[in-house]
């Protein structure tokens, strides 16, 4: 009888197969996980009025505020741009980032 679970038969996938791809997949996850780090996702609010880039490690990269919407009887409106543009890039960067694990673990992402 071949090697692997009890029962398998010839047919089977043997213990060593599978360990092997686990060990491929946490290793295209690994390579994905740098490339994703190295990308960035620019997201504006306000019409462009506020502007952040942030990396797909979720790192804010930079913040661009349009002077003319700087108003200092109106700081709540910018706080609201500003955060209204970090949390849709954050929002992205998580979307990129599951959608590619996703293509790697074929929908398995909760096993490794």
């Amino acid at each position: 009888m071949a090697k692997g679970f009890p029962g398998m038969g010839m047919g089977g996938m043997n213990m060593n197969n599978l360990m092997k791809q686990a060990q491929k997949m946490q290793q295209k996850m690994m390579q994905a996980q740098e490339e994703l780090a190295e990308k960035t996702l620019e997201m504006t609010s306000g019409g462009g009025a506020v502007k952040v880039v942030i990396s797909g490690k979720k790192e804010l990269k930079e913040l661009k505020i349009n002077p003319d919407v700087v108003d200092p009887d109106d700081v709540e409106m910018l706080e609201d741009l500003v955060l209204s543009a970090v949390n849709e890039a954050i929002r992205q960067a998580d979307e990129m980032y599951n959608s590619e694990m996703s293509k790697i673990t074929g929908g398995m992402g909760g096993m490794f």
